[in-house]
């Protein structure tokens, strides 16, 4: 690595490479085509930007393909890599669905040497003829596991067909499928492995507990955790109409703290959710697995599963967006005894700790202790009022029945309270309770009654 990078590496605030991007640097640089596997949050997208953006040739054309499969994915790309793009002069551009075409149409006509899309949009532009690939050289298909099924497979292998036939290819995913394992039986240039999973130390501390809430009460819990100092979280849920159900519970709680995040919000409405998040002016960002994949939250606390996934890949990325680049993290999933014996069963090979906790005076604690009959709880003590006598008189004083007795009939005297004044019948409590009537001369009739 060249020193203006180096520099702009430690101005960034990062100490040392992480093992993937160590690894990964020189074959890109060279030209290799790479599979890269690492952990969630060891940053990937470093990794590959820094050697990418050094063997630019500024103003030779569109020569880096990036393909992600969300827009917030494409978005956070696009911004990693225009930073450090402005090292080597060139331009950066987003071609994303949701937004202005004619503008992104626009600003192809810059010929900018980065480009950063979804399938569906580059895609479209290649078939209308906006966007030309023969300058290219690097392509990289990020989330590789995600976009490498399906149709999406499909759009992938079209775009690349449209690019020359030795361009370079490199693909990331934080876990592994079948098809990363037959990428040569798909695409002309097989890429060399490179799994860092087993060595990598990025991540840090990650509490994985299992908090038990029925269907019906994870709205109040989701507001109790609004309680607990400093807490942020991701929420997960699996269909787009619970989470429904949940904003507008909080809505109707006055409670503005909350954003959504969904598929069917336009690229504007998605910017500002993710941006207030990340300012802190939303401590819960409910949605779906569409902010599972590489979406990078600075020092998120928690993340929340109100639904628990069905595959342990999902659990894998959920989780993967708390506990980033050595920061702790936490994360709480709800159900009942049921849906923790499928979670543990799901995530078995993962090597999660799954753990109950309960939610206790504004916390999330492991335990909580409850008073036995053994121990109960010390009740106050009422404190006997003392005689104001000097113990040499209290030495004195006789001790004769007699004098007990007088002693006795005094107190009685001093401490009997007077007799109560007599009880008023029901009736007559009826009537001064029905005195805020309007009816003046029931009123005054009552009045003499009472008198």
């Amino acid at each position: 690595m060249n020193s203006q990078f180096t520099d702009h590496f430690h101005q960034l605030g990062f100490d040392y490479l992480t093992p993937i991007q160590e690894q990964v640097y020189q074959p890109i640089l060279d030209g290799q085509s790479v599979l890269g596997l690492s952990p969630t949050g060891s940053g990937k997208t470093v990794a590959f930007t820094m050697p990418i953006v050094e063997k630019l040739v500024p103003g030779d054309g569109t020569q880096v393909l990036v393909l992600e499969p969300s827009q917030e994915l494409a978005m956070q790309t696009t911004a990693v890599m225009r930073d450090w793009a402005k090292l080597n002069d060139a331009k950066v551009l987003a071609l994303t669905g949701g937004a202005n075409v004619k503008r992104q149409i626009e600003k192809l006509k810059k010929r900018p040497e980065i480009v950063i899309g979804t399938p569906g949009r580059v895609l479209n532009l290649l078939e209308d003829h906006k966007l030309k690939l023969h300058r290219l050289q690097t392509v990289v298909i990020d989330e590789a596991d995600d976009l490498l099924q399906d149709t999406t497979l499909t759009a992938v292998r079209d775009i690349i067909n449209q690019g020359p036939s030795d361009v370079q290819l490199t693909f990331f995913s934080a876990t592994d499928t079948d098809i990363l394992h037959s990428l040569d039986k798909w695409f002309t240039n097989a890429p060399a492995l490179i799994d860092v999973r087993d060595i990598d130390q990025s991540a840090g501390e990650v509490k994985h507990r299992l908090l038990n809430v029925s269907c019906g009460k994870r709205n109040q819990m989701l507001n109790r955790l609004l309680h607990i100092n400093g807490f942020k979280a991701l929420v997960f849920f699996d269909q787009l109409l619970d989470l429904n159900k949940a904003y507008s519970f909080f809505r109707h709680s006055h409670v503005n703290s909350v954003a959504t995040l969904t598929s069917n919000m336009n690229q504007m409405q998605r910017q500002k959710a993710i941006s207030g998040f990340r300012k802190g002016h939303y401590k819960l960002l409910l949605t779906t697995d569409v902010a599972a994949r590489g979406l990078d939250i600075a020092k998120l606390p928690a993340v929340v599963n109100f639904d628990l996934p069905n595959e342990s890949n999902q659990y894998v990325h959920r989780v993967g967006r708390t506990g980033r680049m050595g920061e702790p993290g936490l994360v709480v999933n709800f159900g009942n005894d049921h849906d923790f014996r499928d979670l543990k069963r799901l995530i078995l090979d993962n090597g999660y700790d799954l753990k109950p906790t309960y939610f206790y005076k504004n916390k999330l604690v492991d335990e909580v202790i409850k008073p036995t009959n053994n121990d109960p709880k010390p009740h106050p003590v009422k404190q006997q009022s003392q005689s104001v006598e000097p113990a040499a008189e209290k030495v004195a004083t006789p001790t004769s029945a007699t004098h007990k007795a007088a002693v006795r009939s005094n107190q009685s005297k001093v401490t009997s309270q007077p007799k109560s004044a007599k009880r008023l019948t029901k009736k007559q409590i009826k009537h001064r309770n029905k005195k805020h009537l309007k009816n003046k001369g029931m009123r005054k009739k009552w009045r003499d009654a009472d008198k």
